[in-house]
């Protein structure tokens, strides 16, 4: 009979390689099953905000971020209408960084596979979940079986432990995202700053990662008609720059120095809010984080933040697993509504919707995409030191 893990995480993205590092950092084993062969790489940027460097800082992998990547001193928001950025906020808490990188850093600090205390197993699809009796049985496409007392889903918007839970299949937002990043290998001399467009029918942002990468996206609502462009990135990329005409010449060189190979484009989806309610995202020992949990529209730039908030949370919750649900759920419900209707204004086209947005809604919703960057996920370990069975708690 194969041995009983203490706690498997399905998932070695940001969400799950967090939550294994302080678990580890407690001095707890975890396993990470990961379906790939290797750690994934498609991620293209990271918006770090405050948030999300107290939770880094928790899990002791901050200061090594911090070195390698650039503080941006503002968000600069313009009208893609007339290319003019009317409105500057602060932004002396957000980094910007290459996505990868951030995942090196998380899985740098966990036991490499063979150790006594933890390990990441690749190439481990999970396909299907029992229940026996406490314990859960996991099935891997290869056949083998690994059992668990603690389950905790971070397999992304189609999480298989989130299906498992009963939860509703990710919801279609009605709206594509464009990703690139442009190389500079002379240097790009764009200052550090976020710099975003909105309205006539979509949402763009340009920001450096470093010295020589650019990151930009474009958000749109695709016509039937331009389901094909969605599939063709050389064409993805002549529909970026014929929408961003009018906006200042420099954030169009960011599109055309980037190759078709380096653009990707996806549909946007989302949890739906009402699941994190009345769903079961918690059911005695199995729960979920990351992307599995809470899979919003990209326009608070949270997604990957709201990851490692509940990693630390995760690993530091010693009580039930329903308390760590109960903590989550309310945050995860308002970055989800919160995203998608920024989102919805900030894409929205026409001249009254034009006027409201960039002359009255925008200053509430520049104070709201700061606000939530202020929360506080609290620290990795309990005050009183106490610690559970991980029969039943992480």
């Amino acid at each position: 009979m194969e041995a009983t893990e203490d706690v498997v995480i399905v998932g070695a993205g940001i969400a799950g390689l967090a939550t294994a590092l302080g678990i580890h950092r407690l001095g707890l084993r975890s396993l990470i099953l990961e379906w790939s062969d290797s750690l994934r790489s498609s991620g293209f940027a990271l918006t770090v905000w405050a948030n999300a460097w107290r939770a880094l800082d928790e899990l002791g992998v901050a200061d090594s971020l911090r070195r390698q990547h650039l503080l941006h001193r503002a968000v600069i928001i313009g009208s893609a209408a007339t290319g003019t950025s009317p409105r500057r906020g602060p932004s002396r808490h957000e980094t910007k960084a290459r996505g990868p990188l951030c995942e090196e850093e998380l899985a740098g600090g966990c036991p490499r596979e063979g150790a006594s205390n933890g390990t990441i197993r690749f190439s481990s699809k999970v396909v299907h979940i029992e229940e026996q009796g406490t314990l859960k049985l996991l099935h891997l496409a290869d056949g083998s079986t690994v059992r668990t007392k603690v389950l905790v889903g971070c397999d992304g918007v189609n999480s298989v432990v989130a299906k498992w839970l009963g939860l509703r299949g990710p919801a279609y937002a009605g709206r594509s995202a464009a990703r690139g990043i442009a190389e500079f290998p002379g240097g790009h001399g764009f200052e550090a700053n976020f710099l975003q467009y909105v309205g006539n029918g979509f949402r763009s942002g340009v920001l450096p990662c470093d010295e020589t990468h650019v990151y930009w996206f474009f958000t749109f609502s695709p016509s039937p008609e331009e389901k094909e462009v969605e599939e063709d990135m050389a064409k993805m990329k002549q529909h970026v720059l014929r929408n961003l005409r009018k906006v200042p010449k420099k954030v169009l060189q960011a599109v055309e120095r980037t190759e078709p190979s380096a653009i990707v484009s996806s549909p946007l989806r989302y949890r739906w809010p009402s699941d994190l309610l009345w769903g079961g995202i918690c059911r005695g020992s199995v729960c979920l984080a990351g992307d599995a949990l809470h899979a919003m529209t990209p326009d608070l730039g949270q997604g990957g933040c709201a990851a490692l908030e509940d990693g630390v949370t995760l690993a530091r919750i010693e009580a039930a697993l329903e308390e760590y649900a109960k903590e989550r759920k309310w945050r995860s419900f308002e970055l989800i509504c919160t995203a998608y209707a920024i989102g919805r204004i900030q894409q929205s086209s026409g001249a009254l919707m034009n006027f409201i947005r960039d002359r009255l809604l925008a200053p509430l919703m520049t104070r709201k995409l700061m606000s939530v960057a202020t929360f506080d996920c609290g620290p990795l370990s309990r005050s009183d030191g106490q610690r559970s069975s991980p029969a039943t708690t992480l």
